[in-house]
């Protein structure tokens, strides 16, 4: 299983493991507790184990989304933050959206108690509380093989879409969309049973040629469609046929479209399971030419009419951000690069750019002689790069390029970065970071990270810091498999990490046991993209060279955000807005993947602006995770505050007091940009930015 369980006795209570993705939740209890195996079938929902403890007191010191029902139907909806609710005798359960998804079960009369940081349940006397525990991590049911034929494809990418565990507005949850099956070339099309898509009756008519198939295939996997040969680009249902754009407009079109029903669907299902107060909703509704309550629940066709009746522009200003567009090319042997994409419900787009040729030799305003000296660079010359600026570069978080060249403001995709997440096994409870610093000149940025990586109190860490390490025991370094993330400072070069005798090529391994890397070097792009090609799953590196100073500085920021939960991607895109150099720095391999998981609800950046007379404006940016993936909710926990939004986005902006903004901060783990400066609220109490 890849959820474990376990007593602890300090404090007493219970510690919950997702044992692949290395998520972690301790529940906290008044005395010490023995669980108890019970029946996973005895939850509404999927779960993976079932236990139960007995206690007077249970809490869990992170800021989730609670959501309560009874039995009788008198209580359901979410908890507030900074509330206690006092309930009647009666049967309860409650939905806890934590680093695992959490449900407990139980009867009696109980208090819940949620704070800025925690949420507590409290009964007089002891009580039986069974747990349902769900690990995130979704993993592909098989594999289909296709031919290079478009047809062969067209059918094979049809079937995507028997991931999906419902057809209904709720598959806008990320956890209702499972991974598609994996896709890859062979001799002939081999579909296994089991693969069918759901009968929803929508097809998707296109052209038989990959232009058209591949920018189809996420729509097609969201509305359950069928992919179906013909010549004129048509949405079409039992009930109505609508044109879809023809040539280069096509992609937009398809983008437009998913965009739309995915965010419609998230409007639509506050009537269902979880209704809670969406601020979205209460922007578009005036809007729609629609009833919202009486969509819920209608057939996937009247809701596909009744979403294309509402125009394009009147939902974009309203949409969450998309986290991926895929620049891909046109080519069979892509096909394999498909599933994860959907998996992402990334938009696909074909690899169209601006070829530019860029120096990778550092300049600046000042002496290039003393530039050089103080670059992280041993080969003084000048060497240009041809890099591809695609197309379209400002649509999504992540604009991940899978073509040969390499991109510009663009991360470096590869199919091996989540076949190699498909392939991992448990790891260890700890999150074991290795730090290499291989130039003595370069010990700032060392020195730098002491205060970063292990100072989470939820996360038990394993760092080892080496210096001035030889060729033979970086190898050792990068061949463990016990590494879930190497910060690397030194040189490099495209043939190698600079050793103390000698230059170590990662391309000369066998296999890597390093997860997750940031190799703070110049030029380091070529060993980062042989690190994922021998078994990482992504990582940050260089173009070009980099001033010390401005290296330092990067390093700081990167550990920063991936020690706050903040994805690759999302570390990157902040890096480039507030650091000098940041431009030089991309990601290579998937953008998803992080080192550790976030303090209590998305990562996220508090955007903090001074107001009139002792007021201060707040916006809050969020990002995804693994965990709240494009389609999920949030709930700032600020008093004046109880509507939901959608991540990943930018909430609208709040005025608070003084005091009501320090004390918000005071109990957010989360970076704050005020007057231009980023500032790092790294743990609860630290707020300092004044």
């Amino acid at each position: 299983m890849k959820v474990s369980y376990k007593e602890t006795d300090d404090p007493c209570g219970v510690a919950i493991t997702d044992q692949i993705k290395q998520r972690r939740l301790q529940v906290v209890t008044d005395a010490p507790v023995s669980p108890t195996p019970t029946n996973p079938e005895s939850f509404e929902f999927p779960v993976d184990k079932a236990f139960t403890i007995e206690a007077s007191e249970l809490s869990i010191a992170r800021a989730e989304e609670v959501y309560i029902r009874s039995e009788c139907g008198t209580y359901d909806g979410p908890v507030s933050a900074h509330t206690t609710t006092e309930l009647e005798a009666n049967g309860y359960s409650l939905d806890i959206s934590a680093p695992v998804k959490l449900y407990w079960q139980f009867e009696g009369a109980p208090n819940i108690t949620k704070g800025a940081d925690s949420t507590r349940l409290s009964f007089t006397d002891p009580t039986v509380v069974e747990f349902g525990v769900r690990t995130y991590h979704k993993h592909p049911a098989g594999s289909i093989t296709t031919t290079e034929d478009p047809d062969d494809v067209m059918q094979s990418l049809s079937t995507l879409s028997s991931a999906l565990k419902t057809t209904a507005s709720e598959r806008s949850y990320p956890t209702l969309r499972g991974h598609p099956p994996l896709v890859e070339l062979g001799d002939e099309l081999d579909i296994p049973r089991g693969f069918s898509p759901p009968d929803t009756g929508v097809e998707i008519v296109i052209p038989p040629e990959f232009d058209y198939i591949y920018p189809a295939t996420p729509l097609a996997f969201y509305l359950g469609a069928n992919l179906v040969p013909g010549n004129a680009p048509t949405l079409r249902t039992e009930r109505f046929e609508h044109d879809l754009a023809t040539g280069h407009w096509f992609e937009d079109d398809v983008a437009d479209l998913l965009k739309r029903m995915l965010f419609l669907d998230c409007i639509v299902r506050t009537e269902g399971i979880h209704q809670v107060d969406l601020y979205e909703r209460k922007q578009i509704e005036p809007e729609l030419p629609f009833d919202i309550a009486s969509m819920y629940g209608r057939p996937l066709s009247e809701q596909l009419e009744a979403y294309l009746a509402v125009p394009q522009e009147v939902v974009e200003p309203h949409l969450p951000r998309w986290c991926l567009t895929a620049h891909l090319p046109n080519t069979p042997d892509q096909v394999s690069a498909i599933p994860h994409i959907v998996n992402d419900l990334g938009v696909i787009r074909s690899t169209r750019g601006q070829t530019r040729s860029v120096s990778r030799t550092a300049t600046t305003a000042g002496s290039a002689t003393r530039v050089r000296r103080s670059a992280r660079n041993s080969a003084p010359e000048e060497v240009s790069l041809q890099l591809i600026e695609p197309e379209v570069n400002d649509e999504s978080i992540e604009h991940a390029w899978f073509g040969d060249q390499l991109p510009m403001g663009a991360s470096k995709a590869s199919v091996d970065s989540f076949e190699h997440q498909l392939e991992q096994g448990q790891r260890s409870e700890s999150i074991n970071i290795t730090v290499v610093c291989n130039d003595p000149r370069m010990l700032d940025e060392q020195v730098t990270l002491d205060d970063v990586y292990g100072d989470r109190d939820d996360q038990p860490y394993n760092i080892d810091s080496h210096f001035g390490v030889p060729q033979d025991e970086l190898a050792e370094l990068l061949t463990e498999n016990s590494c879930d993330f190497l910060h690397y400072i030194g040189h490099a070069t495209p043939t190698g990490l600079r050793c103390t005798d000698g230059e170590l090529d990662v391309r000369e391994l066998e296999t890597v046991g390093v997860n997750v890397f940031l190799l703070n070097a110049c030029r380091s792009f070529e060993q980062a993209e042989a690190l994922v090609e021998k078994g990482s799953f992504g990582g940050v590196a260089t173009l070009g060279d980099v001033v010390n100073e401005h290296a330092v500085e990067i390093g700081h920021a990167v550990a920063h955000f991936l020690n706050l939960g903040f994805p690759l991607r999302a570390a990157i895109e902040l890096v480039h807005e507030h650091t000098h150099i940041g431009e030089q720095y991309l990601v290579v391999g998937d953008g998803s993947v992080d080192v550790v998981q976030s303090d209590g609800g998305p990562p996220m950046v508090c955007h903090v602006e001074s107001g009139e007379t002792d007021t201060f404006e707040l916006s809050i940016q969020t990002y995804p995770t693994k965990e709240l993936q494009l389609g999920s909710r949030t709930v700032p926990t600020i008093d004046s505050v109880e509507e939901y939004y959608l991540l990943p986005g930018r909430m609208k902006t709040l005025e608070l007091e003084e005091q009501e903004l320090v004390d918000y901060l005071t109990w957010t783990i989360s970076p704050v940009e005020f007057e231009n400066e980023l500032y790092w609220n790294n743990t609860i109490g630290t707020v300092n930015f004044q």
